[in-house]
């Protein structure tokens, strides 16, 4: 299928689901701690190591620090000799800077769009630290807003977002089950062309990461743009890759043994999860049945357990087979952080 086929199809498909959905109220109520409501289809709710950031850089894998510069006051006496050096420093300045407690944080998602070579594109989740904030919501649609940063940008296919340049939340509210969000004007840039779907589908997504948030109404402008949307309306009009990885994260840590989870619409329910080291050597291949496949979403989860010597980043790979000749189709590859295990 071509690209503009496929825009025509999503197009089509979102227009009919946005005559379909039903309004709700909101007031605001609180969230919790981030993490993938049970409605949505997802093997968990709770959080668990995959919405871990990659900690610094190991020391072995850092420079190593610079030779100290040399000293322009007096040096040290040699033996026996005699020295016009004072004998003792002054101790009125500290020899240590006081340190510095850092300010506490969070992690929320932002879901972006990966593009991909095998024509499978699809949402994939970013991981975004905040400052710790209550308002965990509003600050998981800030980073979305915000787009993808420079290496998901680097990548090759490169990561992207449908959402307008310029669009500012304006208002968020949750009751109920449901997160009203008021978008800026630029919004309407998105709801007028194929993007619309695309779009409304990334807000969705970011959105019901949180426990208690089910189904996202969206204004703009404070005008009501028609029912409120969750995560399975978008399953069946190509927005999510055959094989969508919600766990872990892109860029996120994997763990060892890490988790994997999320949905897959594959042939006969079965595909094969890899992870790869930096080098591109395969640590892992095996096998994964989902819940359902063949024409329907299952859900999957398996865990994967690998050997590596030093942390580093790797990949995670996610394919099935094709029923025709067996050859590797629906290819999707996530970056991750992989650690040696124990």
């Amino acid at each position: 299928m071509t690209p503009i086929s496929r825009s025509i199809l999503v197009t089509i498909a979102a227009m009919l689901l946005l005559g379909g959905a039903a309004a709700c109220t909101s007031s605001s109520g609180p969230l919790g701690t981030p993490a993938t409501p049970a409605a949505t289809g997802l093997p968990s709710a709770e959080p668990d190591a995959s919405d871990v950031l990659p900690s610094d850089v190991p020391a072995s894998d850092a420079p190593a620090p610079a030779t100290a510069a040399p000293s322009s006051g007096p040096s040290a006496p040699s033996s026996g000799g005699a020295s016009t050096a004072p004998t003792s420093v002054p101790t009125s300045a500290p020899t240590h800077a006081p340190a510095v407690t850092p300010a506490p944080t969070t992690i929320v998602r932002a879901y972006l769009f990966l593009g991909s070579f095998t024509d499978n594109p699809g949402l994939v989740p970013v991981l975004r630290t905040v400052p710790e904030t209550k308002a965990v919501a509003r600050a998981a649609m800030d980073a979305l807003l915000a787009g993808p940063n420079g290496a998901e940008m680097s990548i090759s296919p490169a990561m992207y977002t449908t959402i307008p340049e310029g669009t500012r939340l304006l208002d968020i509210s949750i009751a109920d089950g449901v997160a009203t969000v008021d978008l800026s004007k630029e919004f309407k840039a998105a709801k007028a062309s194929f993007q619309g779907s695309s779009a409304n589908a990334q807000v969705v997504y970011t959105l019901t990461q949180f426990p208690t948030v089910k189904l996202v109404r969206i204004e703009i402008d404070g005008v009501s743009q028609g029912g409120a949307f969750g995560r399975s309306d978008f399953q069946e009009i190509g927005l999510l890759p055959a094989i969508f990885v919600d766990r872990p994260a892109w860029g996120a840590a994997l763990g060892n043994p890490g988790r994997v989870s999320g949905l897959a619409n594959v042939f006969e329910a079965r595909f094969r999860v890899q992870v790869l080291d930096a080098g591109g050597s395969v640590l892992v291949d095996q096998p994964v049945d989902a819940s359902c496949g063949t024409g329907c979403w299952g859900r999957f989860a398996t865990d994967v357990a690998y050997r590596v010597a030093k942390a580093q980043y790797g990949t995670l790979r996610v394919f099935d087979l094709s029923a025709k000749d067996g050859s590797p189709e629906n290819v999707t590859e996530y970056r991750v952080w992989l650690t040696p295990a124990g």
